[in-house]
């Protein structure tokens, strides 16, 4: 409870308590010890209202039961199994309760409680009261038990209505996402995918439309056409996941591992670079980790060749204790080279790839002018004993 309403309870219950004592010792024969613990116990069913609904209705019929049967009224006119402030007080705890989440159904039960222990008083001793006084508490407790059940029904209410915000939240997010994602995928088609099949096309249509290809030149211009293929069949897988979002991973197409390192050099080494892998490729890890040795492998040739044409690359991929060990590495290039332009991403990818299997990676300028980037992934056991590609 907000510390207002804290206040607000605590105060009614010394209120409560105060004024039972009055109304026992005005209007009651009991003794002044009973008088107390009555107090105590009516205001004790009122302060547990709010935190044990169940205890408080049960501990205020209790206490409303042993009332009736401790006290005697020194007049007719007072009312009696039912004093006021038993009416009240008994009322005000099972509307409480009922409004902290008491069902209707047990309310309407505890109401149907209170009325028989009141016609069963009245039968035991008909000379302290009469059934006129069964009506007061009646109708208080069936008051407390409609108000219990509509703050109840308001307090439900409102939590459904801040879950389906929530909720609705959630969906707004998850459907800008969505819209994000088409986006992108648009633009990847309308722009890259689009220049990758004009190569694709001028590739294959250059030995036909240009007069005396020498063999050299068309198989140079083969290479360029499948590589170029190859790209966009990456390019389209990766709009088809763009544009549908795959709800279970085993439905995603196989992505490369280190199997396909070797392949990777030999690819880079046909379109001109020096390539050279150093040592065979260990194999047989964790798919995540594998794809992301890949793609720092990939990443690095690419730098490499597109900031060092002419310089010698060399590829790495050592398996020590715990830790998978990828490094790309280039010389100093025998001539300046004007670099290709770039996105400026291919880093900052490699670093969140890194990231997500707990690794680390390192890039920048050797002290012979080359380039290196460096990768450490932790690896648990291999996967299939340890099998071994070979390198080029």
């Amino acid at each position: 409870m907000p510390n207002r309403w804290s206040w607000v309870a605590g105060l009614g219950v010394a209120t409560l308590l105060f004024l039972t004592v009055l109304d026992l010792a005005q209007h009651y024969e009991v003794a002044l010890g009973a008088v107390l613990a009555l107090a105590i116990a009516r205001a004790l069913a009122l302060s547990l209202s709010w935190l044990r609904p169940r205890v408080a209705v049960v501990v205020s019929l209790v206490t409303t039961a042993v009332t009736a049967a401790l006290t005697t009224p020194v007049s007719a006119s007072e009312p009696w199994p039912w004093g006021t402030t038993a009416a009240f007080g008994h009322s005000f705890v099972v509307a409480i309760a009922g409004a902290r989440g008491l069902g209707r159904r047990e309310q309407v039960g505890w109401w149907v409680a209170t009325q028989a222990l009141g016609v069963g008083a009245i039968a035991l001793a008909p000379e302290r009261g009469g059934w006129r006084g069964l009506i007061t508490m009646a109708v208080l407790s069936a008051v407390a038990v409609v108000v219990g059940d509509l703050l109840r029904s308001r307090r439900e209410t409102n939590r459904l209505l801040v879950e389906q915000e929530t909720i609705s939240k959630t969906e707004r997010s998850e459907r800008e996402r969505l819209q994000e994602r088409a986006r992108i995928a648009r633009e990847l088609h309308d722009v890259v995918a689009h220049h990758l099949s004009v190569v694709v096309v001028r590739a294959d249509s250059a030995p036909h439309r240009l007069p005396d290809v020498p063999d050299e030149v068309r198989a140079e211009f083969t290479g360029i056409a499948d590589e170029a293929r190859a790209s966009l069949t990456e390019m389209r897988r990766v709009l088809r996941l763009l544009r549908e979002p795959v709800e279970q991973p085993g439905e995603l197409s196989p992505q490369p591992g280190l199997q396909e390192v070797p392949e990777l050099v030999e690819s880079t080494r046909r379109a001109g670079a020096d390539v050279r892998l150093v040592g065979e490729v260990p194999t047989g890890f964790d798919p995540a980790v594998e794809l992301t040795a890949y793609r720092i492998v990939q990443e690095g040739l690419s730098n490499a060749v597109r900031h060092a044409l002419h310089a010698v690359v060399e590829v790495a991929v050592r398996r020590t204790a715990r830790e998978l060990e990828v490094t790309v590495q280039n010389a100093r290039p025998p001539r300046p080279v004007v670099p290709a332009p770039g996105s400026g991403q291919g880093l900052a990818g490699m670093r969140e790839r890194v990231a997500l299997v707990d690794g680390t990676v390192s890039a920048g300028p050797t002290s012979e002018g080359g380039y290196l980037v460096q990768a450490v992934i932790p690896v648990g056991q291999e996967v299939s004993g340890g099998d071994y590609g070979h390198g080029g």
